[in-house]
């Protein structure tokens, strides 16, 4: 299963992609900054959920 844990930690570095976005962004006009805010959070919950997933599955596996 790993494949599933790679598909976690993608989820990782794009959140720190987005969070870096919404740095370089924050001065601009155009709020944008807040939308790659809102995405870089989606990308942690998506982190927290897949791994969720996984080790779920796993345990199913086990039995």
């Amino acid at each position: 299963m790993k494949i599933f844990k790679f598909f976690e930690y993608a989820y990782l570095a794009i959140m720190i992609f987005f969070i870096y976005q919404a740095y370089v962004e924050w001065g601009q006009e155009g709020g944008r900054s807040v939308l790659y805010l809102f995405f870089a959070a989606a990308a942690i919950f998506m982190y927290f959920f897949k791994r969720n997933f996984r080790k779920r599955y796993e345990a199913n596996n086990k039995k």
